[in-house]
């Protein structure tokens, strides 16, 4: 008997409007390329609007259209202009994927009050203010898809990174709170939550022999550094009608550490 096509999961994003913050660089930009891969059109939220390191026109070559925003989560005024910016380019938005953030690397006994703030001003007040920003224009569809950057460290405690380990502990915590409140609307939240993947961000410590010794140490089943496409495929699964009973959920990405 043939398969009914509608007892198969479907990864197909065609049609659909995807923002991501932080894309020009590093998961961000394989993020935005895999979304477009997986037929979506995507809105680029760049921190410095000249800056998208040729995003826009790869994402052009697969076929689809690129939106670069001026977009630093760190400011309100730009958070809604950007999202005013695709709803008049687009029309809608489908998929939130709140990717920007910061890791300072300090200890605790160092950390001033202008370091502390300006964490929690990236990594969770922009993560809030952008998902109220898009929730409200989702609200209105009547549906839609949020994914949160959290981090293994929200999990686990890693030394020197006191005020990132909390941020990324609150935003697993937010996404089952906005999962709860929007799931009536239609809209689902969730998270991924990975372990150091080699990016530009994470290039100088893991430059560091005995650092990334350690690290790969620590990834208990796998034994090695993630690459930035193996996170891709989870937002893309989790953005997708596949995972549509999913919601409220932090997919950890971790290669084992936090099985340990």
């Amino acid at each position: 008997m043939p398969v009914d096509a509608t007892e198969v999961p479907s990864f197909d994003l065609a049609g659909k409007i995807a923002m991501v913050t932080g894309a020009a660089r590093g998961l961000g930009r394989s993020i935005s390329i895999a979304l477009a891969h997986a037929g979506a059109e995507i809105a680029l939220g760049l921190r410095k609007i000249d800056a998208d390191q040729n995003l826009t026109a790869e994402i052009e070559k697969i076929g689809r259209r690129a939106l670069p925003l001026q977009l630093d989560v760190a400011h309100m005024d730009q958070i809604a202009t950007a999202v005013d910016k695709v709803m008049q380019h687009f029309g809608r938005i489908d998929v939130l994927v709140n990717n920007a953030g910061i890791a300072p690397d300090n200890l605790a006994e160092n950390v001033t009050e202008a370091d502390f703030d300006h964490t929690l001003q990236v990594n969770l007040k922009g993560t809030f203010f952008m998902s109220q920003a898009v929730g409200k224009v989702m609200i209105r569809q009547g549906s839609g898809c949020i994914i949160n950057m959290s981090s293994q460290a929200g999990f686990i405690a890693l030394p020197t990174e006191s005020v990132y380990c909390m941020t990324k502990a609150a935003i697993a915590h937010l996404t089952k709170c906005l999962a709860i409140e929007w799931g009536r609307y239609g809209i689902r939240v969730n998270a991924v939550a990975p372990t150091f993947i080699r990016t530009h961000g994470t290039e100088p410590a893991l430059s560091d022999a005995k650092f990334r010794d350690e690290v790969i140490e620590r990834i208990a089943a796998l034994h090695r550094i993630g690459e930035p496409v193996e996170v891709a495929g989870a937002v893309v699964f989790l953005a997708s009608p596949a995972a549509s009973l999913i919601t409220g959920h932090t997919m950890l990405i971790d290669g084992g550490w936090t099985a340990r």
